[in-house]
């Protein structure tokens, strides 16, 4: 029996008692919205199960919670599939199941494959997830890396509970910092130290030689005439590294948004010229202001710059109501460690066009990493690339790692500790539950063993009972997981769930255990049983870690 459907029996009873007048008739209204919630005791020695709702409905139905936990708990312990029911403390209900109705989650999660754990707790929800977002100015680096592992792992948990979401890269192409870099490469073009203030690193000196290559005529212009061939040829050589990166990382975005498209389509003035309609536009000091100070912003921003040109700031404003017309209605923004400021000025721009910055934008800011070891990359010069981390620490192990935290807590990565195969290793202990799984279907399949019949009330050993309950724990999960916007959550539940198995595994056999003459004893239903649990185990722990983007492999 799975949570949702206990969830849906104690309702269903609730029900029942109102309509045969065990409880009054004043809570029909409530029970009209499945409110029942169960949650997994903190000792196993105190049920399968526990659900506060007598507390949650005592009052409105004028009884102690006490009185009404009773009334409950004789109606849910006579329902098939409940073993018992306990009153505790001060009303809550303690649900112990049989071992039949817990064991058939084993069954039912091997039926789902890789639907188990997936929901519709965000269905209706349109959502855009942008991050990364890094400069095309120069390669992926461990400053980006966060989020990249995050922000990929949010989106699939974001979808796997039902969301319509579209991963999004803001290519900040236009401004200054083009022209930067476009005199960065054009010096090193002509055998030139790049400009002060300029992009060090060999990898400048490597789009030079492409750009060369692909563009020759260009060696023979002015610099003011090679400038905008050399800004665009190495502007796409460098996106396209930063694609390629992102790919090995298995990061994928839907859209990749160019901030020059809003200057070139004129969506900028526009988007000021939307806001002015709104009330929330002034001029003064020869400039063009937002009034962002009239919803909590600490100070008013300059749209329009005295001189005509617009600032960033206007490009976020002109990328938010972009957005906005696409039919988000949220939007989600993934900003890195230096970016706290940005968290009032986009909340007030999302107020000026008339959303609700309560609803219709989130902002997560993600706390710096450090990798002891690490060695700036020869080619950058002067960062760590997140292309050397991946070949260093591997993309399975880094991801897995950059998961297991939450965004807001700076993290320091143990290179030794993730490279080593052993139960210390997170992603080692998690990935070889899988892979001991996977090797334990193998060797029931060559002694016969095989999902040929499932009875599970055979499943009596505690520690069937303890990882059935682990695996049934998966869905809901993933769903707070993805309400939260916290990917650790299933990394820590996945260890849990390994733990669980691990424990299993030593406990219970599925292979029949030799007779003293070294023959195997007969295949009985108890080990087929098994069988699925081992390979519901297996799916969930599959399940989970692809919600990571971390590989589930068969053999380690």
């Amino acid at each position: 029996m799975k949570p949702e459907e206990l969830a849906s029996l104690i309702h269903a009873q609730l029900l029942a008692a109102v309509e045969d007048g065990a409880l009054p008739e004043t809570l029909r209204e409530e029970l009209s919205d499945d409110r029942v919630r169960v949650e997994r005791p903190r000792s196993r020695e105190h049920g399968d199960w526990a659900t506060n709702v007598a507390m949650q409905f005592a009052k409105k139905a004028g009884m102690n919670p006490r009185e009404f936990a009773a009334v409950l708990a004789e109606r849910v312990g006579a329902q098939e599939g409940v073993a018992k029911v306990d009153v505790a403390g001060p009303g809550f209900l303690n649900i112990t199941l049989d071992a039949a109705a817990a064991g058939q989650l084993a069954r039912q999660i091997v039926e789902a494959g890789e639907a188990y754990g997936r929901n519709d707790a965000l269905a209706g929800h349109v959502v855009n997830m942008e991050f990364v977002s890094a400069n095309p100015t120069g390669p992926l680096h461990i400053g980006h890396t966060r989020w990249a592992a995050l922000g990929d792992a949010i989106t699939r948990l974001l979808r796997a509970s039902g969301a319509d979401v579209t991963a999004e890269y803001y290519v900040n192409d236009a401004g200054n910092q083009m022209n930067v870099f476009a005199d960065s490469v054009l010096a090193r073009l002509h055998g030139r130290e790049v400009p002060e203030g300029g992009y060090p690193g060999q990898y400048v000196q490597d789009l030079a030689d492409q750009v060369a290559k692909d563009h020759p005529d260009v060696l023979d212009l002015t610099d003011e005439a090679a400038r905008p061939v050399v800004r665009e040829a190495a502007y796409e050589l460098q996106m396209q590294d930063i694609k390629d990166t992102l790919t090995a990382f298995d990061v994928h975005f839907d859209v990749f948004t160019s901030e020059r498209r809003l200057h070139d389509t004129g969506a900028i003035g526009q988007a000021v010229e939307r806001l002015r309609e709104q009330g929330h536009v002034e001029e003064r000091e020869g400039a063009v202001w937002l009034k962002t100070t009239a919803f909590g912003d600490d100070k008013d921003r300059v749209l329009i710059r005295a001189n005509g040109e617009p600032t960033y700031f206007a490009a976020d404003a002109a990328y938010y109501l972009d957005k906005r017309d696409r039919g988000f209605t949220e939007k989600v923004y993934l900003l890195g460690a230096d970016h706290h400021g940005y968290v009032g000025r986009l909340k007030a721009i999302a107020a000026a066009a008339g959303d609700d910055p309560a609803q219709n934008i989130e902002i997560l800011i993600g706390q710096l990493i450090s990798v002891n070891g690490a060695k700036l990359s020869k080619r950058a010069g002067n960062i760590i690339e997140l292309k050397d981390l991946v070949e260093w620490l591997g993309r399975d192990a880094l991801r897995y790692d950059l998961a297991r935290y939450p965004a807001d807590s700076p993290i320091t990565i143990d290179p030794e500790l993730l490279r080593s195969a052993t139960n210390d290793n997170p992603v080692f202990y998690v990935q070889y539950a899988h892979a001991r799984a996977c090797n334990a279907a193998e060797t029931a399949a060559a002694h016969d063993v095989d999902r040929s019949a499932f009875d599970a009330s055979l499943l009596t050993h505690p520690t069937e009972g303890e990882l059935l309950a682990q695996l049934a724990e998966f869905p809901s999960v993933v769903g707070m997981a993805a309400r939260l916007r916290e990917p650790h959550r299933i990394a820590r539940h996945l260890e849990v769930v390994a733990g669980a198995y691990h424990s299993w595994y030593a406990a219970c056999r599925i292979v029949p255990a030799p007779e003293q003459d070294g023959t195997r004893g007969a295949v009985q239903d108890v080990n087929r049983t098994r069988l699925w649990l081992n390979d519901a185990t297996a799916q969930v722990l599959r399940n989970g870690l692809d919600l990571l983007g971390v590989s589930a492999p068969a053999k380690m």
